[in-house]
């Protein structure tokens, strides 16, 4: 009988071989990915009491210390819903700057890693764990970092860190990595920086061509949540390979996003926005009212490809409740455990 040898090392097999180090690592290039949305916040407020005949009714709202008073107000008048969406836009406008960082490190020798680890950073006498963005086939690495108000070490990075700056970099850890390269396809789901690890694979994948296998293209979906356009880390980069690469679908979902602009893709949660891309009649077991609905929705994108539960390795990432919600949405479309990898945090 012939010896089947597979065409890739398995990646779980390659962290094995990684050593694991403490060096000393240099600040390259820090980047702030998220705007100063202000202006269009205040445009945003005029807008919806326009919209609803509003605008003169209730003095000035050119800022915070109109705004205050004017929620109350439109509560006591019978307009709550417009109340909700000023706050929600208000909430915007008084948050940190920035609040999204990438930070690219250059350290004194190679850090050989595999793509979905993350490193032990310390900065300033305080350590926090980092998922790495950057694939494995750069000579840098990247990190990707947003505010946590009131964190110990995240308000530093984005505020003070800065180019030259000397950091410490322990690892790499971490076992959410990619599966061996099938003619499955490959499903990402992620909120927030939760994509770090992902952007990290993505990027991996098609360098090193695992996005084919025995001759056929492996369809790459990426569903990215978050509440505002420019929450959405490495936004640019997904878009750019998403005209490049036709097998390579990304779809953001933005639940925040249209009180500001004229947001028009998906809004709903990441679990929910993934079942309208999901081919229906390969679905045998109800989900259950909400979900079922879910499953039979339109997209609210251009995507043609349909998403096969029984041909697909799905991998998850972001905040813990996130991330059981996602697993036991694809769970029950059918997706078997062994190809689920998850990873949560918070």
């Amino acid at each position: 009988m012939e010896t089947q040898v597979r065409k890739y090392a398995s990646q779980h097999d390659a962290i094995a071989d990684l050593p694991l180090i403490t060096e000393s690592a240099r600040v390259t290039r820090v980047t702030k990915m998220d705007q100063d949305r202000r202006p269009a916040v205040t445009d945003a407020i005029r807008r919806w009491l326009a919209d609803h005949g509003l605008t003169g009714r209730y003095g000035p709202v050119d800022g915070p210390d109109d705004w205050a008073n004017l929620r109350s107000r439109l509560v006591a008048d019978g307009h709550p819903a417009v109340a909700r969406r000023i706050s929600t836009l208000a909430e915007r406008y008084d948050r940190p700057k920035p609040m999204l960082a990438r930070v690219r490190l250059e350290t004194e020798r190679d850090v050989d890693f595999v793509a979905g680890q993350y490193v032990g950073l310390r900065y300033d006498g305080t350590s926090r764990a980092y998922s790495l963005a950057g694939s494995p086939t750069r000579d840098d690495m990247e990190i990707c970092v947003r505010r946590v108000p009131g964190g110990r070490l995240s308000p530093r990075i984005c505020d003070d860190l800065a180019v030259d700056d000397e950091v410490t970099v322990r690892g790499p850890y971490g076992d959410l990595v990619l599966q061996d390269t099938s003619p499955r396809d490959m499903v990402f789901l992620a909120t927030g920086t939760g994509v770090a690890p992902f952007k990290s694979m993505i990027d991996y994948v098609f360098e090193t061509g695992r996005d084919e296998c025995d001759g056929e293209k492996r369809d790459v979906w990426l569903f990215l949540g978050a509440a505002w356009a420019d929450d959405l880390p490495y936004r640019n980069e997904f878009r750019r390979v998403a005209r490049e690469r036709e097998n390579f679908h990304f779809v953001p979902c933005l639940s925040r996003e249209p009180y500001l602009s004229d947001w028009d893709g998906e809004t709903d949660y990441v679990q929910h926005a993934l079942l309208k891309y999901v081919d229906a009649s390969a679905v045998s077991t109800p989900m259950g009212t909400l979900l079922d609905d879910r499953l039979r929705g339109d997209p609210e994108t251009d995507e043609s490809a349909a998403i096969d539960p029984a041909n697909v390795d799905v991998y998850a990432c972001g905040i813990n409740a996130m991330v059981y919600s996602l697993v036991a949405a694809v769970e029950r479309l059918g997706v078997p455990p062994a190809r689920i990898e998850s990873e949560g945090f918070g």
